[in-house]
């Protein structure tokens, strides 16, 4: 094992011990959201330390069945061992380097979840309203609660675009990649002739920020405007301007929300939304001056970027970044992500062992 990992491993088990303090603490255990992020935090540290004592044991197992090496009445077993030994040893190194990989500090949060037509008119606004249903059907698979904020929908069903906040532990961490555009290729229902059409919509995955991190909102720069709710509500909804849209005039970037009967939460939740938004674009404005022109294995998040091809005819579904293809589609579409979502997070943990192998030479 190197003597960086070696190092971090030691600093992980110095903060187990104050982690196990601090949980003891009755002050600590009063600030509920203080305890739990220092529960979620000895949960992972916990896990880290474990396999590290495993390793550091199995390092002497080595090294005893080493020293009776030489002894032929015990050959064979002292052979057994070693292999074993070392088999293990190489494996808990491998689960260590990917435990201690850098962490999105954004992972465990909730996060907004926005759906938009593309090319391909009323087919994509089909496909966008079969996008909602498959990410709403894999969050309750999550055990995750979806809350709408916000529908434009189409004349034939669907939606031009779509709004939903998804609460829940790590939704950002799992949803991130789907980030981009999704593609789809199918006879549509409006088709008299059987053609494969093709369409697209985009989706972005927004980190829900906490509000002591929350874009600071200067209110001059604001435009609030109110409007009648459309679609389903009852009569209530569509008798009272209770929706709400923001614009933040600098930008040009709008958030709306309809969903409450309360022009004034659905004030909040569009301020939620666009203070979401605003982070967003920080973000990846700053990813690209660091970054440059390089793009990672994942893909750069931008919402242009075609990430995955869902083929209905030949019933399968492609994702273009880790050239991954599932003849799944049907189990994916209604809500089965698993597979895809655990393959782009290997991928990009393959991507930063390689990048720290590279700095480590």
């Amino acid at each position: 094992m190197k003597p960086a990992l070696r190092q971090q491993l030691d600093r992980y088990a110095t903060r187990l011990a104050e982690l196990d303090s601090l949980l003891a603490d009755p002050a600590v255990a009063r600030d509920a959201a203080g305890f739990r992020a220092l529960g979620r935090e000895h949960v992972e540290v916990s896990g880290i330390v474990e396999r590290s004592r495993r390793h550091a044991q199995r390092e002497r197992d080595l090294a005893s069945a080493r020293e009776l090496a030489g002894d032929p009445e015990m050959a064979e077993m002292v052979a057994e061992e070693i292999e074993a030994a070392e088999g293990e040893l190489e494996r808990l190194e491998a689960e260590l380097q990917r435990l201690l990989l850098p962490r999105d500090p954004d992972d465990a949060r909730s996060a907004f979840l926005e759906i938009r037509a593309g090319t391909g008119g009323d087919e994509s606004a089909l496909f966008a309203g079969d996008l909602l249903r498959m990410y709403t059907r894999f969050a309750e698979r999550q055990g995750w609660r979806v809350e709408p904020l916000s529908a434009s929908e189409s004349e034939l069903g669907g939606y031009k675009e779509v709004v939903v906040r998804i609460e829940g532990e790590q939704v950002y961490g799992t949803l991130k990649y789907e980030s981009g555009g999704h593609r789809v290729q199918r006879v549509p229902a409006t088709e008299a002739q059987g053609r494969i059409h093709t369409s697209a919509c985009t989706v972005a995955v927004l980190s829900e920020p906490d509000e002591a991190e929350e874009v600071t909102l200067n209110p001059a720069e604001l435009r609030i405007d109110t409007f009648r709710a459309s679609g389903a509500g009852g009569q209530h909804i569509n008798k009272t301007d209770s929706a709400v849209r923001v614009t933040h005039l600098p930008t040009g970037l709008v958030a709306e929300c309809q969903d409450d009967r309360s022009q004034h939460r659905n004030k909040a939740k569009a301020l939620a939304v666009l203070a979401a938004r605003l982070r967003d674009r920080e973000r990846i404005e700053r990813e690209a001056r660091e970054a440059a022109a390089r793009r990672s294995l994942i893909g750069s998040g931008d919402r242009s970027d075609r990430i995955r091809t869902y083929n209905f005819p030949q019933g399968r579904v492609t994702d273009h970044r880790i050239n991954l293809t599932l003849y799944q589609l049907g189990a994916v579409m209604d809500g089965e992500l698993t597979p895809l979502v655990r393959a782009l997070v290997a991928a990009r943990e393959a991507e930063l062992l390689a990048e720290m192998e590279i700095g480590d030479r």
